[in-house]
C-alpha cells in the first residue's frame, strides 16, 4: 500500500518551504498568487489529501469582483446555453474570483434595459450585456464606465465608443456566407427573404447589409426583398415568414439573421408548397438541429459559445488587471458553420 502524502512531500514537490505550504493551507499570511498556484498543482499531482481545501484557499485569496451578465430572453435555449457558459467560464477563472450573476432580459424595450442596466450597475464591478442600440441606454453606459465599472457588449455592439470592449462574431463575414451558401443551395431562381429581429441590434444590421452586398457584387438573377423585422420573437417571425409565402408564390429562400427561429421553422413546414425554400439561419439549438436534420434548414451560422465565454472571462480579467480604466480591443470570433452532414 502506497504511503499517504505528507506536508513534507508536498512542499518538496512544490519546491517551497513547508512554512509557505502551511501559510497557503491556513491563511496565516499573505502568497504570491504563482505560489500557491504552485503549491495547488503540486498537492493535485502527489494525490495530497488536502488538495481541495487549498484549492478553495487559493480561491479564496483572489480578489472577488462581481459580475452581472444581462442576456435576451429567459425562455431561450441559445441565452440559457451561453449564461451556462459564462458562468462556467467564470468560475474557472485564476487571478480573480468572480461572483457572476446572470441576468435574463424578457423585455427588448430600450426602457427596460436601461432601468436593468442602472440596477446592476448599482452593484457589480463588471457588466456585459446584449442589447439594441440607443441613446438613453448608451448614456447611462457611458455614466458606468465614468464611475470604474467595466462593461463589456457582447453579441451586438453598441455605438458608443466609451465601452470597455466588444464580443461576438464577425458579422460581416456571417452575413456574406448565408448570402455565398443561398446562392449556390438555391436551384429555382426567384425572390429572397430577409427577415432580422431589429436594425439596432447592430449585429444583425451589419450581417443584413452584407448579405445584400455580396449579391451587389455578383452576376444574379435573384430578387432580394426588403427585410421584415420579427424583435427576434418566435410568434412575430412566424408571422413574417407566413406573409413571405402568402405574397410571394416565387419565394426561393430566407436568410434570417436574427432570432424567432422556430416560427419560421413552423411556417415553413406548415407550408403545402412543392417548392423547397433555402432556409440560412443561426445558433444551433435542440430544434436547429433536428430541422437542420430534416431538410427544412439548410446551413446554420452559429456562436462558438464555449470560446465567446472563456474569452469574455479573459477579458474582464484583463480589464480588472490593469491599473487604469481603458478600452481593449474588440474581439471578433469566427463563425462556426452546421450543415446536415456535419452535425
Amino acid at each position: 500500500m502506497s504511503k499517504r502524502p505528507t506536508i513534507h512531500d508536498l512542499a518538496d514537490a512544490a519546491g517551497v518551504s513547508i512554512a509557505t505550504v502551511d501559510r497557503v493551507l491556513n491563511k496565516r499570511s499573505k502568497v504570491r498568487e504563482s505560489t500557491s498556484q504552485r503549491v495547488l498543482l503540486a498537492a493535485e499531482d502527489i494525490g495530497y489529501h488536502a488538495s481541495g481545501l487549498l484549492k478553495r484557499r487559493v480561491r479564496e485569496s483572489k480578489p472577488v469582483k462581481r459580475l452581472s451578465i444581462l442576456l435576451q430572453r429567459s425562455n431561450d435555449e441559445f441565452y440559457k446555453e451561453l449564461g451556462a457558459a459564462i458562468c462556467n467560464a467564470c468560475s474557472q477563472e485564476t487571478q480573480f474570483q468572480f461572483a457572476t450573476k446572470i441576468v435574463f432580459m424578457d423585455e427588448v424595450s430600450p426602457e427596460y434595459i436601461t432601468d436593468k442596466i442602472i440596477q446592476e450597475g448599482g452593484h457589480a464591478d463588471g457588466i456585459a450585456l446584449v442589447a439594441l442600440d440607443d441613446h438613453t441606454l448608451n448614456r447611462h453606459i457611458e455614466q458606468l464606465v465614468e464611475r470604474g465599472i467595466h462593461v463589456f457588449t457582447i453579441l451586438s455592439p453598441l455605438s458608443t465608443n466609451t465601452c470597455t470592449g466588444h464580443i461576438g462574431v464577425d458579422n460581416r463575414k456571417a452575413g456574406r456566407t448565408a448570402a455565398w451558401a443561398i446562392s449556390r443551395l438555391t436551384t429555382t431562381l426567384g425572390k429572397i427573404g430577409i427577415l432580422l429581429g431589429s436594425h439596432r441590434y447592430l449585429n444583425q444590421d451589419i450581417a443584413e447589409i452584407s448579405f445584400i452586398s455580396y449579391f451587389r457584387e455578383i452576376q444574379h438573377n435573384f430578387h432580394l426583398l426588403p427585410p421584415l423585422t420579427n424583435l427576434d420573437d418566435e410568434n412575430l417571425a412566424y408571422q413574417a415568414t407566413k406573409e413571405l409565402l402568402v405574397k410571394h408564390q416565387d419565394l426561393t429562400a430566407i436568410y434570417s439573421a436574427g432570432g424567432g427561429v422556430k416560427g419560421i421553422i413552423q411556417a415553413l413546414k406548415e407550408d403545402k408548397k412543392d417548392q423547397k425554400i433555402t432556409l440560412i439561419c443561426n445558433e444551433l439549438t435542440s430544434y436547429t438541429r433536428l430541422a437542420l436534420s430534416d431538410n427544412t434548414i439548410d446551413m446554420i451560422i452559429a456562436t462558438p459559445v464555449q470560446k465567446l465565454a472563456y474569452r469574455l472571462s479573459d477579458l474582464f480579467a484583463e480589464s480588472f488587471s490593469s491599473k487604469k480604466h481603458q478600452k481593449i480591443a474588440p474581439v471578433k470570433l469566427s463563425v462556426e458553420l452546421h450543415v446536415a452532414e456535419n452535425l
